[in-house]
């Protein structure tokens, strides 16, 4: 696939000034930085095509070989891109300080400040935990700072030495033609220094993995699922980096009593036809103390009644959700002599009436077709 120009890749014209062609890179290595673009598969190429444009046109002697023979002038000279994003950083760290904050020399190593991992952890909680708040007690391991070394990972009273084949830069210098580029030092891997006497403790790491003993505060209301931030509870950084955050995700237990829906809470209920036919007064639970729920004369099997304001509080606010109350109509079993003769008095009853009814109905109904 053919090279696109030089001058179309930064957005420049061929007479554009140095430093309108020092701006035009650092606004697309900005764009297109590989940790900013994370989800785009494409960047890192756009990056590479950008940092190649410069180091040809970011260069008097290059741009002017460039002018004239095109890329075959300096493709004929030893230069053949960057391998690798590192090698851009370490070719241009100048820009990536100024852009980024940081020096592209110690991007790769070791040594620059790196925060620490995050950590996660499932905690199970019990229905009321949940539904009330509560504060739990918890043990975590995590790697935290070596005491020892205070985390330069050498023993104490010996430092790291100056890296020989870079001379402590982190970086090299290779040449491909009359070009030289950066490149992160191989030895010690961009850190410009290489530990001889590693602290016994942490063998050199900086870090050891030690248990922590953290309290954990559970807000009321909270659901299956839910995540509570912890921050700088993670594991510790590296030289000097901020330590990572703890997220505490909880798993709420089912109860014996109470379902869930949202911050509402649901329980059923039985009571008899009896009950139900002439109305009853039934104590209902709740999270605190039991009330009393009047059930209205006539009331259906499968209807449901709402209380307000006694299901579970809403985490950070002052409302809460309500209880639901479910009615479940018994059809009494095992009935005695006298009990069925009452049953079958009331069901007489209750087809006379709906006689009664049927016969006024097709009265009214005759008397209006008769005009009466």
């Amino acid at each position: 696939m053919a090279k696109r120009d030089y001058y179309e890749v930064l957005g420049v014209s061929r007479e554009a000034a140095q430093d309108e062609i020092k701006t035009a890179y650092r606004k697309q290595a900005f764009k297109f930085h590989p940790d900013r673009n994370q989800d785009d598969p494409d960047a890192e190429s756009r990056f590479k095509e950008a940092a190649e444009a410069y180091e040809v046109l970011g260069n008097a002697e290059k741009r002017q070989t460039y002018d004239r023979f095109g890329h075959q002038g300096v493709n004929g000279n030893g230069f053949s891109g960057f391998s690798s994003s590192e090698d851009i950083f370490g070719a241009f760290s100048d820009i990536f300080g100024e852009v980024f904050g940081f020096s592209a020399a110690g991007r790769g190593g070791s040594n620059r400040p790196r925060p620490g991992s995050d950590l996660r952890y499932n905690l199970d909680v019990t229905f009321r935990q949940a539904a009330k708040g509560a504060e739990v007690d918890i043990r975590i391991p995590v790697e935290q700072t070596c005491d020892t070394c205070n985390g330069s990972g050498s023993t104490p009273g010996t430092r790291p030495q100056a890296c020989s084949q870079c001379g402590g830069s982190g970086t090299m210098q290779q040449s491909q033609g009359f070009f030289r580029i950066s490149v992160t030092c191989p030895q010690c891997r961009g850190a410009g220094s290489i530990i001889t006497d590693p602290c016994g403790e942490c063998m050199g790491r900086g870090t050891v993995i030690r248990d922590k003993d953290l309290k954990v505060r559970i807000p009321a209301g909270v659901d299956n699922n839910s995540r509570l931030r912890l921050r700088g509870e993670g594991e510790a950084g590296m030289f000097g980096g901020p330590p990572g955050d703890l997220y505490v995700v909880i798993r709420v237990e089912p109860d014996s009593v109470f379902e869930r829906q949202g911050q509402n809470l649901i329980i059923s209920r039985e009571i008899s036809f009896v009950e139900a036919a002439l109305g009853h007064r039934l104590e209902v639970p709740t999270l605190d103390e039991p009330v009393n729920l009047d059930i209205p004369k006539g009331s259906q099997s499968g209807e449901v009644f709402r209380l307000r304001g006694l299901g579970l509080p809403h985490p950070g606010s002052s409302h809460q959700g309500d209880l639901l109350v479910e009615i479940r109509v018994k059809t009494p079993t095992h009935l005695n002599k006298r009990q069925e003769e009452l049953l079958r008095e009331f069901s007489e009853i209750e087809a006379k009436k709906l006689t009664t009814k049927a016969k006024d109905f097709f009265k009214k109904a005759k008397g209006k077709v008769m005009g009466e």
